[in-house]
C-alpha cells in the first residue's frame, strides 16, 4: 500500500464538485490507502473537511497558511489556524514555510508567519509540512528556533549540499513526488543520500504530474509511478518502497489507516 502525504485533490478549482470524491476513490483503488490534505489558506477547510468526513479511514488534514497566500490580515488568519489546530482534527501544521521564487518583498512576513505557525505545531505536539522554494537559508533559520520539531520538506528538489544543510539543523523527512521522474531534475541522483528511511511519497496534486503524464493534471492515483521510479533508482521492488515509505509516514504523522 501507499500513502500520499501531500495532495490537494480537495481543490474545487481542479476537481470541482463530485470529481474530488472520484479522485479519492481512484487513489484508493490504485493502492493509495491514505491521503493527507494540507491547507493553503482559510478557504481550504470546507472542502477538506467534507471529503475527510466521507472517507474517515483514508483522509487526514493539516492546517496552515502557504507562504504565498499570506494576506494583509495574516496575523488574525494565523489565530484562526491555531483555533483549527487546537480542535484536534489535524495531524500536522502545513503547508507553511518560505517561498521567495515569485516575491522577495514579503520575506520578513513569510518568516514571521512560518515561525508563528511552527510555534503552534510545537504547542500542539504536531509535525510541520514545509514549503520551501528559493528560501532554504530562511527556512533553516526559523527551524533552528524550534529544535526537535518533526518536519517534512515537501516537494524536495534540492541537491546534496541542500541535504547537508538541512541535516545540520535537524533529522527531517523529504517528500518525493513526480519531479523524480523528470529527465533533467537530478533528484534521482540524491535519493541514496537521503536514504529510503527518510523518504515519504507525495503527489502535490494537481501539480507536478509524473512522466508520462507530465504537463497534465496530477492525481493521487499516480503515487505508484513515483514509487516505481524510486525503487528502480534504489534497487528495491515497489512493494518495499510502499511499505517503508508508509512506515515513514506513520512515524511522522501517526498511523491512521487500516
Amino acid at each position: 500500500m501507499f500513502v500520499d502525504t501531500h495532495t490537494h485533490i480537495y481543490s474545487p478549482d481542479s476537481f470541482p464538485g463530485a470529481e474530488s470524491e472520484i479522485e479519492v476513490k481512484r487513489a484508493i483503488e490504485a493502492g493509495v490507502k491514505a491521503l493527507i490534505f494540507p491547507a493553503v489558506d482559510l478557504s481550504s477547510f470546507d472542502n477538506m473537511k467534507r471529503l475527510a468526513s466521507l472517507f474517515p479511514d483514508n483522509i487526514r488534514m493539516a492546517a496552515g497558511i502557504h507562504p504565498t497566500e499570506l494576506s494583509e490580515n495574516w496575523k488574525s488568519d494565523i489565530e484562526k489556524i491555531e483555533y483549527e489546530v487546537m480542535s484536534g482534527k489535524y495531524i500536522a501544521v502545513g503547508e507553511i514555510g518560505v517561498d521567495l521564487y515569485w516575491e522577495k518583498s514579503t520575506r520578513k512576513r513569510q518568516m514571521e508567519a512560518f515561525d508563528k505557525q511552527t510555534d503552534i505545531a510545537v504547542k500542539a505536539g504536531l509535525p510541520v509540512i514545509i514549503h520551501c522554494r528559493n528560501g532554504l537559508d530562511e527556512t533553516l533559520e526559523i527551524l533552528r528556533n524550534h529544535p526537535g520539531v518533526k518536519a517534512v520538506f515537501h516537494c524536495f528538489g534540492g541537491d546534496e549540499n541542500d541535504i547537508e544543510k538541512i541535516r545540520n539543523v535537524g533529522d527531517y523527512y523529504f517528500g518525493i513526488n513526480g519531479i523524480v521522474t523528470f529527465r533533467n531534475s537530478g533528484l534521482a541522483n540524491v535519493l541514496s543520500i537521503i536514504g529510503l528511511d527518510r523518504i515519504v511519497l507525495e503527489t502535490d496534486s494537481p501539480y507536478l504530474a509524473p512522466v508520462p503524464y507530465r504537463g497534465k493534471l496530477n492525481r493521487s492515483s499516480y503515487i505508484p509511478i513515483i514509487a516505481e521510479k524510486i525503487g528502480q533508482t534504489l534497487g528495491e521492488d515497489i512493494n518495499t518502497i510502499g511499505n517503508v515509505t508508509s512506515d515513514n509516514a506513520s512515524s511522522l504523522f501517526g498511523k491512521f489507516w487500516k
